[in-house]
């Protein structure tokens, strides 16, 4: 099977057919096998509904229902386990990606020897409200990340099918991918101006609050991509760092109260240095720094998968375990 199209689903029943539809003729004019995989996640309209009419006329059509809406990032990871095309491309379901784009993200992943292409909405149909902060956003990601792409939150993306199981995507994650994938080592990372068209239905699942979680996420994926599988060599280090601090400190105290009573002059009490509450500060938090890395690593070798949410429903046939 050439491609496998991941389109999370919330609440699009409009714009459904006439995706499905778009998806076919794009398909059928490049002569690709391909799959789509719905994912409702936790729709309170008619989108299951709709998705089961489209099946009934389109075989290449799966889906899976969540029980409720668990995120973007958990219906993909469901969509990425189900994938069994060499090629994955999400998109949305709203219709602001264009499925004109699959052919050439296809083509870029296949011919072009890329691990996984980013779309780039260079020009886009969205107020300055949502343009400035994401532009200022992607700046700030692309040079912590070190990967040089405009748009990190663009849906529209193809990846070489390893890629897509070798990375897991949890909490709000999916804007990351690029870089969960180059922690793991897939490395070609290219990047295709795409079409970004006008919202013709519904409304907008995202707000201002995006923005503020997704610097933290960001935190949270490189400190994760730097000291996941080693969390003593971050929590360690400093750790030690902080106990020498006060060790040095206490030092300090101790050697200045052996002078003060090798010269015969008084000795001050050292409850009154305020140096003694500072060594006994750093001391505490190097113990605490230093057992958090050690219970981090205990933690690392037993923790239990991530990603944890109820399927209600399944569509299509799936292989076990999917």
């Amino acid at each position: 099977m050439n491609v496998s199209l991941i389109i999370p689903v919330l609440d699009e029943e409009e714009s459904l057919p006439e995706l499905d539809a778009w998806i076919q003729r794009v398909m059928a004019e490049n002569k690709l096998s391909y799959e789509i995989i719905f994912i409702d996640d936790g729709s309170t309209d008619k989108s299951w509904q709709v998705i089961g009419q489209l099946r009934a006329k389109n075989p290449n059509i799966r889906a899976i229902k969540f029980r409720r809406n668990y995120g973007k990032s958990a219906a993909l990871h469901s969509g990425f386990q189900a994938a069994k095309g060499q090629v994955v491309i999400t998109m949305d379901a709203d219709l602001q990606d264009s499925p004109d784009e699959i052919p050439e993200l296809h083509r870029m992943i296949v011919e072009d020897g890329l691990d996984l292409v980013s779309g780039w909405k260079k020009k886009r149909h969205d107020p300055l409200s949502k343009t400035i902060p994401s532009k200022f956003y992607n700046f700030v990601v692309a040079r912590v990340s070190k990967i040089n792409l405009h748009d990190f939150n663009c849906g529209l993306k193809s990846y070489r099918n390893e890629v897509v199981k070798s990375v897991e995507v949890y909490g709000d994650m999916h804007r990351y991918i690029p870089l969960l994938a180059k922690w793991s080592g897939f490395k070609k990372i290219g990047e295709k101006v795409v079409e970004h068209r006008a919202r013709k239905y519904g409304y907008s699942k995202f707000g201002w609050s995006r923005l503020l979680t997704g610097f933290l996420d960001l935190l949270s994926v490189v400190f994760v991509g730097r000291y996941g599988k080693k969390p003593m060599q971050f929590f360690g280090v400093w750790g030690v760092i902080v106990f020498l601090l006060g060790f040095l400190f206490a030092l300090f105290i101790s050697i200045s109260k052996i002078y003060h009573l090798a010269v015969g002059t008084k000795v001050p009490l050292i409850a009154d240095n305020p140096w003694f509450y500072g060594a006994l500060t750093c001391m505490i938090i190097g113990s605490q720094l230093f057992l958090a890395g050690f219970i981090a690593e205990l933690i690392s070798r037993n923790a239990p998968h991530r990603n944890h949410y109820v399927v209600q429903e399944w569509l299509g046939e799936f292989e076990e375990g999917n």
